[in-house]
Formats: C-alpha cells, sequence, structure tokens
C-alpha cells in the first residue's frame, strides 16, 4: 500500500473530485468507471481505495462539492439584494443558471441524486447537512414567511416550490417549446412566481 503524506492525500483526494466532476458531468454515474477517473489523476485503480470506498462515495463527494460551490454562488449573489422581493428573484434567476448550465447541479436539484447516493451508502459517509439546505441558505426563506406581505407561512414549502419550479429547465431545446422561447418562458415565470409570493402594497 502506498504512504502518502497528509499533504499528498489532500491533494489527491481534491483530484479525484476534480476529475469525478468532470467524468460524470460529462458522462453520468453510469457511464463513468473507476479506471477513467485514477487514469485522469495519473493513480493506480488500487489506490483509489485508499481514498473513497467505493464510486458512489465519490460521486457524493462530487455532488455535495458541487452543493457547496452552488450555495457559495448564492451567498455572493444575495449579498446585494436589498429587499426581499430582490432575494427571492434572486435566487430564483441563480439556481435556474445553475441548474441549466451545470449537469451535475441539474441531477443534484432536479434529479435529487444526494438522496439517491446516500441511501445507497447506507449512512456511511459524512453527517450531511444537505436535506433542507436550500431552505436554510441565509436563513432567507425563514426571514420571508416572517414578513407581513409574503403569502406563504412555510420555509419548507418555498423550498419545495423553488426545486419543483426548476424542472422546468428540463424543457429547453425539447419539441416541447419552439425554438428560441425558453429564455422569455423563463423569465415571465420567475416574474409570476414573485410577483405572486408577494402581497401587492
Amino acid at each position: 500500500m502506498t504512504r502518502f503524506t497528509d499533504d499528498d492525500r489532500d491533494r489527491i483526494r481534491a483530484e479525484l473530485i476534480e476529475a469525478g466532476h468532470d467524468l460524470f458531468g460529462r458522462y453520468g454515474f453510469d457511464r463513468t468507471r473507476v479506471r477513467d477517473v485514477t487514469e485522469a489523476v495519473g493513480i493506480g485503480t488500487s489506490t483509489f481505495y485508499q481514498f473513497f470506498d467505493s464510486k458512489e462515495e465519490l460521486y457524493l463527494a462530487v455532488l455535495l462539492a458541487e452543493r457547496d460551490r452552488i450555495y457559495g454562488e448564492l451567498t455572493s449573489a444575495l449579498s446585494s439584494a436589498g429587499t426581499a422581493r430582490t432575494e427571492v428573484e434572486t435566487m430564483l434567476r441563480t439556481l435556474f443558471a445553475e441548474v441549466r448550465s451545470s449537469p451535475l447541479t441539474r441531477r443534484l436539484f432536479v434529479d435529487g441524486e444526494v438522496r439517491l447516493v446516500e441511501s445507497q451508502l447506507d449512512g456511511a459517509t459524512r453527517e450531511d447537512a444537505a436535506a433542507g439546505r436550500l431552505e436554510a441558505t441565509l436563513d432567507r426563506p425563514g426571514a420571508w414567511v416572517a414578513r407581513d406581505d409574503f403569502r406563504l407561512d412555510d420555509p419548507a414549502v418555498v423550498g419545495g416550490l423553488f426545486r419543483s419550479l426548476l424542472f422546468v429547465t428540463q424543457v429547453q431545446d425539447t419539441p416541447l417549446l419552439p425554438d428560441g422561447d425558453y429564455a422569455t418562458i423563463e423569465d415571465r415565470l420567475i416574474e409570476t412566481v414573485v410577483d405572486g409570493l408577494f402581497v401587492e402594497a
């Protein structure tokens, strides 16, 4: 068994997650082999198992890293939102953009693969606060529902609404919509939802 320094272990683990991100994003879980990941990193397949017990465990680590990246994007985007209404719109626009641009983000939020992989691993991974974390992001939904002008009163319902809306991204580039109409439809959907969540003054 190859012995690594702590720095080497941290570097190789990060490289495996980065290679997994690229390969799972391009080919999906089923079509990505452990050998594909180890070849991208330049280590042997047996060495992989010094870092992860299985391909499923690597996939979960990749999805959790992607989730953390998205929450960073949301935190940054929301930092300049001045009102609750702007926060809601900013969060929706950021989530839609992320789901449209990243296959892994789509799998994370639309396909719910974090929960799937966790169930396959049967709780063997690090404790994960993913369930409900969208709702907890900067505790925005909790603050929104406490407002008199916000129509919903349960942060979990707000999170569920947001996740449900993200399914709309699946019709982009399909025969269900005329060419070029998706961006306009997404924009109008977000505007309609934001208008509907707030009581008119």
